[in-house]
């Protein structure tokens, strides 16, 4: 993933690094449950903005080359794909 897109998802993947870090300490430092639990709802979100980003991107580049190639195989193995993601995030 080149190019400035791929350097933000992966400065925000860092930051939710850093997230995790401070909820590890937060742990250690025996932190209230609820300030804990609340951090966490904040760093699953944040994945999933990242998920959401890095999806996109598959989309806009990966799925729309194979439309636009007409190789209705490479279509089915980027759509089968798409729904195997799918099926794993319902799980």
């Amino acid at each position: 993933m080149p190019g400035s897109e791929g350097t933000r998802i992966v400065n925000r993947l860092r930051r939710i690094e850093g997230q995790v870090r401070g909820v590890a300490q937060m742990i250690e430092d025996d932190r209230y449950c609820i300030d804990v639990l609340t951090q966490m709802q904040a760093v699953k979100a944040a994945l999933g903005r990242a998920e959401s980003e890095i999806l996109k991107r598959h989309a806009a580049c990966c799925v729309s080359e194979a439309i636009e190639s007409g190789d209705a195989d490479e279509q089915k193995r980027k759509f089968g794909e798409l729904v195997d993601l799918f099926e794993k995030a319902k799980r």
